[in-house]
């Protein structure tokens, strides 16, 4: 995004704040509320597929990652309707000096700071169990690939819990003493100015963009080397690959922090919800996939003008990487990805040879062998009455 649009967007949320407050909190509940039926859509994918007994460490980890996510909702509202969008930066020396204790002002500025300082912290908690979820995702997807992808997917476990150590350690000890965080008079400093500290921000920053870069470039060789088509190789790298949407919102809240430290730190707040949002659809994504692709068949069959036949009820949804159970052993994860609409479905009969199958033409009776198949064909004439004649009915 140029400079000069961030200073339009910048220019335009101090030209009419209480407009934009009003904005921001339907935008943010709204946000909140679509992120929580996607997961309990995910939810509802997993069990349907999977059943209770078959849910795993991500299909509970993301409830934790929404509870994190409901208190950083909570929080974003709380700062602007009890702090204002005020907080200990943002101001000189002179006015900090003027600025009294008792006020309202200094008040407000007191607990935006701490409400700034909590947001962080829920922040880092629930990009760090989201990322859990999606590693959670691959141990199923890679299940049965090899030592190779499980290496991948351990390190990555140690870089997520790293990275939100190295977080937190910034957010909570980077301002000594403690309550600095919240000091209005004198001047505590940048690194003790929770909204725009430059430790806190670049830290998180970076340990989002390691992380998120990482995850995304797990999954990759496997769709190269995968025998999709090109449009299913594109649509699944999609799927998978959503969480470029996160490193964008991401740096795009960073710039607003670095390029305008006195009034971006409230667009950054806005920005940091939006990026909370897209992580949360992305981290779902995955699992409801094929379920919305099976609501969805029915109404793009009826737009092509054809007709979808399954061997199986819609009512079961076999979500990407199902894992757990007999019922989704595919000899590649990708597999299970069906991204057209009117394509048929493809099982895979327990690896039986196809050599070792009996066909013949007897009826079953006289078919020994466990793999015998017996293929009958009949061919049924129907009478009619042409002319006052009777055609007469056989069977072969």
């Amino acid at each position: 995004m140029p400079a000069n649009d961030l200073t339009g967007l910048v220019a335009a949320r101090a030209a009419s704040p209480e407009a934009a407050a009003s904005a921001f909190t339907i935008q943010l509940w709204t946000l909140y509320g679509v992120g929580v039926l996607t997961t309990t859509l995910r939810t509802y994918a997993r069990i349907n597929a999977v059943g209770v007994k078959g849910l795993q460490f991500d299909d509970f980890a993301i409830w934790l990652a929404i509870l994190f996510y409901t208190v950083q909702t909570v929080l974003g509202f709380s700062v602007g309707n009890l702090a204002h969008g005020l907080a200990n930066n943002s101001l000189t020396d002179a006015q900090r000096l003027s600025l009294s204790p008792e006020s309202a002002e200094y008040q407000q500025r007191v607990i935006g700071s701490k409400i700034q300082l909590a947001g962080w912290g829920s922040y880092s908690l629930l990009m760090c169990f989201l990322k859990l979820c999606v590693l959670g995702f691959y141990i199923r997807l890679t299940e049965g690939l090899g030592r190779r992808y499980r290496i991948q997917i351990r390190v990555g476990f140690v870089l997520v819990i790293g990275t939100f150590v190295a977080s937190t350690f910034a957010i909570f000890l980077t301002c000594i003493p403690f309550d600095h965080n919240w000091q209005i008079n004198p001047n505590p400093g940048n690194h003790c100015q929770p909204a725009i500290a430059s430790a806190v921000v670049w830290t998180c920053y970076a340990a989002n963009i390691t992380t998120d870069i990482y995850l995304i470039l797990i999954p990759l060789p496997m769709l190269c080397s995968s025998s999709l088509k090109l449009s299913k190789k594109l649509a699944s790298s999609l799927v998978l690959g959503a969480g470029i949407f996160i490193l964008v919102c991401a740096t795009l809240k960073t710039a607003f922090v670095v390029a305008y430290p006195i009034d971006g730190a409230q667009l950054a707040g806005e920005w940091g919800t939006r990026e909370a949002f897209v992580a949360v659809i992305t981290t779902n994504l995955p699992m409801i996939f094929p379920l919305i692709k099976t609501w969805s068949s029915p109404f793009f069959s009826y737009i092509l003008g054809t007709t979808q036949k399954s061997s199986t009820p819609h009512s079961v949804i076999h979500t990407i990487g199902s894992g757990g159970g007999k019922r989704n052993q595919l000899n590649y994860p990708f597999s299970a990805l069906d991204l057209s609409t009117t394509s048929s479905r493809e099982r895979i009969v327990q690896q039986v040879p196809l050599q070792s199958f009996i066909v013949s033409g007897e009826p079953p009776a006289l078919c020994d062998g466990p793999n015998s198949v017996y293929i009958s064909q009949q061919v049924d004439v129907v009478e009619e009455n042409i002319g006052g004649r009777v055609l007469g009915q056989k069977n072969w």
